[in-house]
């Protein structure tokens, strides 16, 4: 029974990490990166992208929504330059990598002022998902504030009177983004 009640609690953890493994190959390219590292907190994640010699540091909210996941990344060497990514899934693979639309965005973090700046919604070849990359003047300014805050809301203008709201729980996101800093400045990513 003993041994049962361990593989039982083995294959939970094994499912568990297939599928978040599933859920966070993401980045770049519809490439498919190794997932490591990986540590809870609240609703949000931290943990490191690796192929071969290229890493990330990531926290993300993955929970918030089935279909998408939010994503701050960062790159060694450029650790503060981290930007802000935003996954949803798709019904089929994609059959082009292209930036299917260029448009405006806001993003606001409680009642704190409004960021706004543009989104590239971007598709890659064989990937079952798309992709909104924000550009954004204050990115630092914003990952502080969502350190801080409850909730973080979302605009995109699919065209002129299509806006596309989506709201991020921040619970976690504090421990999440200091940890991914850490990760991009750790000598050993």
């Amino acid at each position: 029974m003993r041994s049962m009640k361990l593989f039982s609690q083995r294959a939970l953890q094994h499912t568990m990490l297939c599928l978040t493994s599933l859920a966070l190959t993401s980045q770049v390219q519809a490439t498919n990166f190794n997932i490591g590292d990986i540590e809870s907190h609240g609703r949000w994640k931290s943990l490191v992208l690796s192929l071969g010699d290229e890493h990330y540091a990531r926290a993300l909210d993955d929970s918030s929504y089935a279909d998408s996941i939010l994503s701050i990344n960062a790159r060694p060497g450029h650790c503060q330059q981290p930007w802000v990514e935003l996954r949803v899934r798709l019904q089929e693979n994609q059959a082009q990598s292209e930036i299917q639309n260029h448009v405006a965005a806001d993003i606001r973090v409680d009642e704190q002022p409004i960021h706004s700046g543009s989104v590239a919604f971007i598709t890659n070849r064989g990937d079952d998902g798309f992709y909104a990359r924000f550009n954004l003047e204050e990115m630092t300014l914003l990952l502080n504030e969502m350190t801080t805050g409850e909730i973080m809301r979302v605009r995109m203008m699919r065209s002129e009177n299509d806006p596309w709201f989506m709201a991020f729980g921040l619970e976690g996101a504090k421990q999440a983004i200091e940890r991914m800093n850490q990760l991009c400045e750790s000598p050993s990513l």
